[in-house]
Formats: structure tokens, C-alpha cells, sequence
């Protein structure tokens, strides 16, 4: 395999170096929503039973974010870990810890992969399947299991890539599965006329070839550090430790993603049926969507936050912070427009139903309204774990979905008659408030410390 460029997380200008990390990490972030959106697209059209289906699939949401979350446990949990060691000079260290996450994603994807086979129908049920959705749900959760081995690397290997500096390689794991998955899913849904098993076949598939391209790289010359499995008695205890406490800040930011759909989807089923559900599919997918470039370009300066803060070039950390918030900024701002003025288009995207399209453009509405603000949580929550501050950035997640979100849902409905705007107005208001409430934090106990206290 060829050695690919190598971005300098060093010497290189930093509004630069953001770009060069940043584009790849929104074009692989794009490739990677598309597993997801993909089949929800296709699925949303599927003759007479499409709206059922899709919120099918939508109620496998929280379990297929649960897997997500084990897979960034180690992969975020060490790669910030990862980088700091290469700032440092200490490659064999940054080799161990890549090496050591790779060990432990395979046990995980091993006992998932069990433990989601055995628990499938009472946690869909759970989830708020009706008779009429679980059938969908069951069928395209049973074959996507298969696949958690090779998502487990796909997705815990591809931070090691990027850490580092390879963002081009990267996003070419993500650029193969999700190219093949778009090729595969007409194929198995409509002309194999598999439904919604066809969707999740080509799910596997390309999760598959993703894995492999990720693997094949690490162990190729090109990769500055490289793969090996260790036998479980050769890790290091601390360093695991120090990795999952790391790993908590990614873990319980998509654990609580996946708690706030379970309870949308419980509240949503009990005030509007099979029709709400259905309709929170397509927003949560919108939301997927819009929050693309946010993570994309905050993520894609993670690695070189870390690298600095490393390498104790502090200046150059500032600089970095502030562009990628006006970034993130610029692009919520820009979607924020697009669906006020154009909620029809995204909602087209996923189903061309007269009753989801009605019921779906207030609630676009509502959802996105202070969808800016999205922005400072996203930044202040990155440069939290870039640093290596777990605890903030646990609290925040925490306090946005678990404190805020969580107990808005279930609250708002009851009030004055709103019902399922309700379970909307929800996330706006902890937008702002943990919004400004995390970044405010990130500066005063990180930002203005910087190159003044050393125990920053």
C-alpha cells in the first residue's frame, strides 16, 4: 500500500491544518451517515409497508447507537492518548495503545454480537414496538448483528489513522463501505425483493470491507504505527483504565444519544402512535445530516488539539479552538437557514408520504430553532477530551441529555395540550442552555489557564 500524506500537526499553519484534517473527516463523516441514511431512503419506499418499515429500522436506532458507543469506548478513548504520545516523540507507547484498543474492540465485538442475539425482541419491545413494527425492526436488527465485529474495527481503528495525521486514509474506510452500501441496497431491497433484510445484508457487506481496508492499512508500511492483536494477559491495566475513563466522554455521549431516542420514541408512541415514531425517524435522521460538519471538522482537529496541548505549544492550541468554532458556526447557521425556508427537502429525502411530510415540517421546525448553539457544545466538548478533562466533558453530555433533554421530554407534553411539540421543544432548550453552559466552563478552567497553569 502506498504511504499516504501525512498532515503536520507540528509546523503546519493552523487554519490549514484544520482544513486538511477537517475536509477528508466531513467527507468521511458524509460516507458514514450514508450506512445509516442510505437504508432509510430506500426503505421509507418500499411499496405498500414503507412507513412501517421505517419506523422499524428507526426503533433499532438506540441498539445500533449502543454498539457505536463500545466501538468509540477505545477507539476516542485512546486515540486522543495516541496523539499526545507522537507529540511527545514516544512512538512505541502511541504503537501500544493502538494495539491494545484492537485487542479489546475484538472481545467487545465478540460479546456484543452474542448479547444482542439473545436480548433482540424485549429490548425492541421495549423500545415501544408495536405488533405492527416489530417484525421490521427484528428482521434487520437479527442480520445487522453479524456485522458488529467488523464495525467494532471499522469504526474503533479509523481515530488511530487520523491520529496519526493520515485524514485521506481515513476517510477512504469510511469511502468503501459506504460506496459499496449505496451500490448493494437496491440490489438486495428491490431486486433480490429482500425488503428491509436486503437493507441490512448490504449494511454487513460493506461494514465488512470497510474493516478490512482499515486492518489492511495498519499493517501496511505505510502506517507509521502498526497492528497487532495482543494476547489479553499483555495489557497494561492502568492504561486500559486511563483509555476508558477517556473513552467514557464519546461512550456516554452516544449512550445518552440512545437513551433521548428511547424516550422520544416511548413519549412520541404514547401521544401520536406508529405515525410519530415514523416521524422522529425522519428528524433524527435530518439531525444526523446537519450535524455532520459540526463533528466533522470538531473531531478532524482533534488529533492536532491533542498534538499541541502534547507538545505544550499553547499559542497555537488558542488559534486552533477558535477556528474550528467559527467553522462550526458558519455551518450551523447555514442549516439552520435551509431547513427553515426548505424543511420539504430534507423530509424528501427519506419518504414522499403526504401524512409524515405534513406532520414532519413543524416539528423540523421546532427541533432545529436554536440549532446554533449546537455549535459551542460541540467545540467545548471536544477540546475537553482532545486535553484529556473526562470529567467536564462527561458532566456536560451528561448535563445536556440526561439532566436537561431527558426530563424535558417527558415533561413538555403534558403542558398546555403540546403533545408531541412537546418532545420537540425539548432539545432547543437544552441547546442553549447546555450550550453556553459547557463552553463558558471551557474557557475559564481551560482556555485562559493556558500557558499560565500547569496544572491546566
Amino acid at each position: 500500500m502506498m504511504r499516504q500524506k501525512q498532515i503536520d500537526f507540528e509546523h503546519g499553519n493552523p487554519f490549514s491544518v484544520i482544513i486538511q484534517a477537517g475536509v477528508p473527516m466531513l467527507v468521511g463523516q458524509v460516507l458514514n451517515l450514508l450506512y445509516s441514511i442510505v437504508d432509510r431512503m430506500y426503505i421509507g419506499r418500499i411499496p405498500e409497508v414503507g412507513t412501517l418499515a421505517l419506523g422499524g429500522i428507526g426503533l433499532c436506532f438506540p441498539v445500533i447507537l449502543m454498539i457505536m458507543a463500545f466501538a468509540n469506548l477505545y477507539g476516542f478513548g485512546g486515540a486522543p492518548l495516541c496523539a499526545m504520545a507522537r507529540g511527545c516523540g514516544d512512538r512505541e507507547r502511541a504503537e501500544y495503545i493502538m494495539n491494545s484498543a484492537a485487542t479489546i474492540l475484538l472481545a467487545l465485538g465478540i460479546g456484543l454480537c452474542l448479547l444482542g442475539y439473545l436480548t433482540a425482541e424485549p429490548v425492541l419491545r421495549a423500545l415501544g414496538a408495536s405488533e405492527n413494527t416489530l417484525p421490521f425492526a427484528m428482521a434487520y436488527l437479527q442480520i445487522y448483528l453479524i456485522g458488529t465485529i467488523p464495525f467494532m474495527f471499522s469504526t474503533g481503528l479509523n481515530p488511530y489513522i487520523n491520529a496519526q495525521g493520515f485524514a485521506q486514509t481515513g476517510m477512504m474506510t469510511v469511502f468503501i463501505g459506504a460506496a459499496a452500501n449505496i451500490i448493494l441496497d437496491p440490489v438486495f431491497i428491490f431486486l433480490f425483493g429482500m425488503g428491509i433484510r436486503g437493507a441490512a445484508v448490504a449494511t454487513v457487506i460493506s461494514q465488512f470491507l470497510s474493516a478490512a481496508f482499515a486492518i489492511g492499512f495498519l499493517r501496511s508500511p505505510g502506517s507509521e504505527l502498526h497492528l497487532r492483536f495482543l494476547p489479553l494477559n499483555r495489557l497494561d491495566l492502568p492504561l486500559v483504565g486511563e483509555m476508558t475513563g477517556l473513552g467514557l466522554v464519546n461512550f456516554i455521549m452516544t449512550f445518552t444519544n440512545s437513551l433521548v431516542a428511547i424516550v422520544c420514541n416511548t413519549t412520541l408512541a404514547a401521544f401520536g402512535g406508529d405515525l410519530a415514531v415514523s416521524v422522529y425517524t425522519i428528524i433524527s435522521s435530518v439531525r444526523s445530516i446537519v450535524d455532520v460538519p459540526l463533528l466533522a471538522f470538531a473531531n478532524g482537529a482533534g488529533p492536532a488539539l491533542s498534538y499541541s496541548y502534547g507538545g505544550k505549544q499553547f499559542d497555537r492550541l488558542k488559534s486552533l479552538i477558535w477556528i474550528v468554532l467559527t467553522l462550526c458556526c458558519s455551518f450551523s447557521l447555514i442549516l439552520w437557514v435551509l431547513i427553515f425556508f426548505f424543511p420539504q427537502a430534507f423530509i424528501r429525502v427519506f419518504t414522499s408520504d403526504s401524512a409524515l411530510m405534513t406532520a414532519a415540517i413543524p416539528g423540523l421546525h421546532i427541533y432545529f430553532f436554536a440549532f446554533v448553539f449546537q455549535s459551542f457544545q460541540t467545540v467545548a466538548q471536544n477540546v475537553f477530551k482532545a486535553l484529556g478533562k473526562k470529567r467536564r466533558a462527561i458532566f456536560f453530555s451528561l448535563f445536556r441529555k440526561v439532566i436537561m433533554v431527558v426530563p424535558l421530554t417527558l415533561i413538555l407534553p403534558h403542558i398546555a395540550g403540546l403533545g408531541v411539540k412537546g418532545v420537540y421543544m425539548a432539545e432547543p432548550i437544552s441547546n442553549v442552555i447546555g450550550g453556553m453552559a459547557s463552553f463558558t466552563t471551557m474557557m475559564l478552567t481551560i482556555y485562559f489557564r493556558l500557558g499560565k497553569d500547569e496544572n491546566v
